[in-house]
């Protein structure tokens, strides 16, 4: 099968370098209107007379999900040779429209707005427009004729950006004068695979040549000052892609793009690309060394997804257009590898530390253990369900589960590397997985499909095991078994102590938290809504509940420090719990919590009897 799908790709390649003007279709997205959120859009498509399906994008790549923003198309208008066309939207499929094309059309004209959203919440359909910058996705601006591959259509687009904005891309421009830019025609793939970062307040860093490859940085935020950066921070960003490159053996692209907006009036995640990654955190992230720390992970998470994710792919995620249903069951290779690498190559490249390394495993493994729903729900079952848990709510979610393919799948590969480090007695390890599935021989962009039988085959090469078994046991079984194995290997213990790490202090402060859920079982935000409430915890067996507000804590008014000096004061005594008065609905509520165990969060201890097999992990592999 993968020979095959490889000879088809190289013929639709083949048959796209002979595509005539005519083959392709004309984009215009005037961009000046950003700073209101409003995107005006042009669109010339070849068409034959007669009936003429037209899909606008709901798939989207990387966001596991029918996630395209069709509620936010409007204005919509079809013509062919200056009359207008009735069109007729499907009535099953939402996405799709209808139109006739007169007889003697060779094209039809497209024209709509797009209304970016305000909210922050969500992905590239959240909000992605400020006044001072916009994250322009190619797949909120077209539309593609039903029955023909993505990779077979032809587009050329054309952006107007407001008045002295700058921007970076990783798709190839043909022209640019002042504020307008001409790209080359590339297939729609290619078109949905590069978005555009641009803005106000701009900083283009060029990150060097890596594997024959160039690699740049483009930061956009609100403001100036945001965008900031150190010599040392530059330095650990080009060790990034040395250690990459040293981890993998070989590139399969021909220039990569990191789009890094700042901003906390955007959606604030990472999308993968194959070229590029649209990255986007919060604004004082190059100006807070905390917030700097605990997203250490974001550039190298997408970035290690242009071999994980884009070149080599789970079949399921393979599809012909964007409006073919993604299946995601094996999301915890997808994701879940990824997670776990990029935390490895942000501390070999020194964007984080080890301290920080152990913080995030003692973080997401102890939160694990508290996860009641893996008692129904299998590791699987999260991947499948990708498409509903991203949009799921927070309250219960230990009882739901999370798109845990994320947490318990890197932990899950940390367990799989410290196996083979065990078992071969450190001669080999999982780096050596990763250049052999992810590396091979270096190449400008291309797709390669893999099961899960073929990632058994592979590890089983690396290390003789029974993986199949192990996968079968760990990934698809449920119960009260948590993924802790690899910390017990590598030479630690997960143990609870009363100081909370840096990290653990980021996560709150990002999120504007407390997580007690290690101390009385719930996580409360700065205004005294309650987020979340573990079953069977102190907090919820006198009746807090998520979605409820506490409004004093002991006498005094809420606050998180009140909150957690009401934790310390019950410690020091065995009859005073803490009382919290809360209100939820119209009813207002004076609640006992009994505990008196004091603050308590995860770190990792050391086990002096065993080898340290972390230090060997994220031990750098490239000199300085």
């Amino acid at each position: 099968m993968r020979r095959a799908a490889r000879i088809v790709i190289l013929a639709t390649f083949a048959a796209l370098g002979h595509a005539s003007a005519q083959d392709v279709a004309k984009l215009e997205v005037d961009a000046t209107d950003a700073p209101r959120r409003l995107i005006h859009v042009r669109l010339t498509l070849p068409a034959a007379p007669g009936p003429l399906t037209l899909l606008y994008p709901k798939w989207i790549p990387g966001e596991h999900g029918p996630t395209g923003p069709i509620a936010d198309l409007v204005n919509l208008h079809f013509s062919a040779g200056g009359q207008a066309l009735t069109w007729k939207r499907g009535n099953v499929d939402l996405f799709a429209f209808h139109v006739n094309v007169p007889a003697g059309s060779q094209s039809v004209d497209a024209t709509f707005d797009f209304i970016s959203p305000p909210d922050a919440g969500g992905f590239s359909s959240g909000s992605s427009m400020t006044p001072e910058l916009a994250i322009l996705s190619w797949n909120q601006f077209v539309l593609y004729p039903q029955g023909t591959p993505a990779e077979r259509l032809r587009y050329q687009a054309k952006l107007r950006l407001p008045a002295g904005w700058q921007y970076g891309t990783a798709l190839p421009i043909a022209r640019a004068r002042n504020s307008e830019i001409e790209f080359r025609p590339v297939s729609l793939v290619t078109l949905i695979d590069s978005p555009v970062l641009s803005g106000a307040h701009f900083k283009n860093i060029d990150l060097g040549m890596v594997d024959g490859a160039p690699h740049f940085l483009h930061i956009a935020a609100d403001e100036d000052r945001l965008i900031a950066t150190t010599p040392e921070w530059i330095e650990h960003q080009k060790r990034l892609l040395a250690e990459t490159n040293a981890l993998f053996g070989a590139r399969h692209y021909s220039q990569y793009h990191f789009l890094l907006a700042l901003s906390d009036f955007v959606a604030n995640f990472g999308l993968e690309h194959h070229e590029s990654s649209d990255d986007r955190l919060a604004a004082r992230t190059l100006t807070d060394e905390s917030v700097l720390q605990f997203d250490a992970d974001m550039l190298a998470h997408e970035f290690v997804h242009s071999w994980n994710g884009r070149y080599r792919r789970p079949e399921g995620l393979i599809t012909t257009n964007y409006n073919e249903p993604m299946r995601g069951d094996l999301l915890w290779i997808y994701e879940g590898l990824t997670e776990y690498l990029g935390e490895v190559l942000a501390t070999r490249s020194g964007l984080g530390s080890p301290e920080r390394f152990r913080d995030w495993l003692a973080r997401d493994a102890a939160l694990l253990d508290e996860s009641s729903g893996r008692k129904w729900r299998s590791l699987t079952d999260t991947a499948v369900s990708a498409q509903i848990l991203y949009e799921s709510r927070d309250d219960y979610s230990a009882l739901r589960r999370s798109v845990d393919f994320y947490t318990e799948g890197a932990l899950l590969w940390f367990d799989i590397d410290t196996m083979i480090r065990q078992k071969s007695k450190g001669a080999r390890s999982l780096d050596d997985f990763c250049r052999a599935f992810f590396g091979g021989e270096k190449s400008e962009a291309a797709v390669k499909s893999y099961t899960r039988a073929e990632v058994v085959t592979a590890l089983q090469a690396i290390q003789p095991y029974d993986w199949e078994t192990f996968f079968a046991q760990r990934v698809d079984s449920v119960g009260s078994h948590t993924p802790r194995e690899g910390i017990a290997n590598a030479g630690w213990k997960l143990v609870l102590g009363e100081k909370r790490s840096g990290y653990w202090a980021a996560s709150e402060e990002e999120r504007k938290t407390a997580d007690l859920v290690f101390s009385i079982g719930m996580i409360v935000k700065n205004d005294g809504a309650v987020k979340d409430v573990m079953i069977g915890s102190p907090a919820q067996k006198p009746g807090v509940t998520p979605g409820s507000t506490i409004t004093f804590v002991n006498g005094h008014a809420f606050s998180l420090d009140q909150m957690r000096e009401a934790i310390r004061d019950a410690a020091a005594s065995s009859e005073n719990g803490i009382e919290l008065i809360t209100k939820s609905g119209g009813s207002t509520r004076t609640l006992n919590v009994d505990y008196h165990d004091g603050e308590k969060y995860p770190r990792l201890e050391r086990d002096e009897k065993k080898m340290d097999w972390i230090e060997a992990i994220v031990k750098p592999r490239v000199e300085p």
